[in-house]
């Protein structure tokens, strides 16, 4: 089981930018498609306190959900580049 979750939603160009991150590093992840409204994100409002995505979440470094692409990016490549 990945230990990388991405909360994501189709169409986001913020998130193509993470996953394509994701899949240069060959990184194991799983992700979770969350609704266009952002009064259904419940879920990754709870994990991030915002309803934006995309949303990371990585169990083994301790991240519970960290937003904004460019802060995602930046961690993947310093943590697994």
């Amino acid at each position: 089981m990945a230990s990388i979750t991405l909360y994501e939603r189709r169409g986001c160009p913020f998130c193509t930018k993470v996953t394509a991150t994701l899949d240069e590093l060959d990184l194991e992840y799983e992700t979770v498609e969350v609704p266009a409204p952002r009064s259904e994100r419940t879920e990754v409002e709870s994990i991030s306190g915002q309803t934006g995505v995309p949303v990371l979440v990585d169990e083994d470094h301790g991240i519970e959900g960290m937003a904004e692409s460019d802060d995602i990016v930046a961690y993947l490549e310093r943590t697994y580049g």
